[in-house]
């Protein structure tokens, strides 16, 4: 692929999508968008990125095609809407969802097979705010020469981009990356409520823990927002992390491993959704242990 800037093409323009997009175009990169729901598209719009109608028209208008969305069937269908039918060599998908790497290597074959077009399973770790500062940590998985598109593609959007092996293999890091955070937030969570009870402050406790052993980005954002019980805006949802958990304990069972941590976080995390927060921020987590 040419030095030049290649032309974007982003699908998905979502909780992460939008402040990506935004990024991308601030530094120069032109961007064809496209959103299931086209309302979502107005902020990116007026930012500079232009609207294609189709998933097909945008994949035959630009150089390399970005999917953000929200799990392994909605890139699938995302794939026989257009990606498939109007790619082309010498094009390159860069998949910045977070979905099942077994399904990823499955996709990026039949990809290359139909029009010989290339694959980076590059999801992302830093929720909304490293999306806006353009601090990310990507984890990801394709050829040598496609890794290399995508460091310079992505380069407005991430603080460090490793390649971790073949397709595939950053949504592997990616389920890694997830169960260290679910079962992070959900003892947060558990801790909060305890030094609550307790009569401690614990709107302190992240400033008190900072820089120690127990210190994370976890607590620090989500530690403070569950002790005041500050829910609002959504920066990501309990949904995400169930998916993502659920990945976990399925590339286990294929494996032949055990997950005893993070299937007890599976099972919380679902208890916690079925009261009615999958689409509320963990923070909510809070009130799996709040005595009302």
């Amino acid at each position: 692929m040419a030095e030049t800037n290649p032309t974007l093409g982003f699908i998905g323009i979502g909780l992460m999508g939008k402040p990506l997009t935004l990024r991308l175009l601030q530094h120069g990169f032109r961007v064809k968008a496209w959103n299931r729901s086209p309302e979502k598209l107005q902020p990116v719009v007026v930012a500079g990125a232009e609207a294609s109608a189709s998933i097909a028209q945008l994949v035959r208008a630009s150089d390399v095609v970005i999917t953000c969305l929200a799990d392994t069937q909605a890139v699938e269908w995302a794939l026989h809407q257009g990606i498939i039918d109007h790619g082309a060599p010498g094009k390159l998908v860069i998949d910045l969802s977070s979905i099942d790497p077994n399904k990823t290597r499955e996709f990026a074959a039949l990809l290359h097979e139909k029009c010989d077009m290339g694959w980076v399973d590059a999801p992302v770790s830093g929720g909304v705010s490293g999306a806006e500062q353009g601090t990310l940590a990507i984890m990801a998985g394709g050829r040598p020469e496609h890794i290399d598109t995508a460091r310079r593609v992505l380069k407005p959007l991430y603080k460090q981009l490793t390649h971790m092996g073949p397709v595939g293999s950053g949504q592997t890091t990616k389920i890694c990356n997830q169960m260290i955070v679910s079962c992070n937030m959900l003892v947060i969570a558990e801790m909060i409520a305890l030094a609550k009870e307790a009569g401690v402050d614990a709107e302190k406790i992240p400033a008190a823990l900072a820089g120690g052993f127990a210190d994370s980005k976890p607590l620090q954002i989500a530690g403070p927002e569950m002790a005041l019980e500050l829910f609002e805006p959504v920066k990501w949802r309990v949904k995400t992390l169930l998916k993502d958990l659920r990945m976990a304990t399925d590339l286990a069972r294929q494996l032949d491993q055990a997950l005893p941590m993070s299937s007890l976080a599976a099972q919380l995390m679902q208890l916690h959704g079925s009261k009615g927060y999958l689409e509320q921020d963990p923070a909510t987590l809070i009130k799996l242990y709040r005595h009302d």
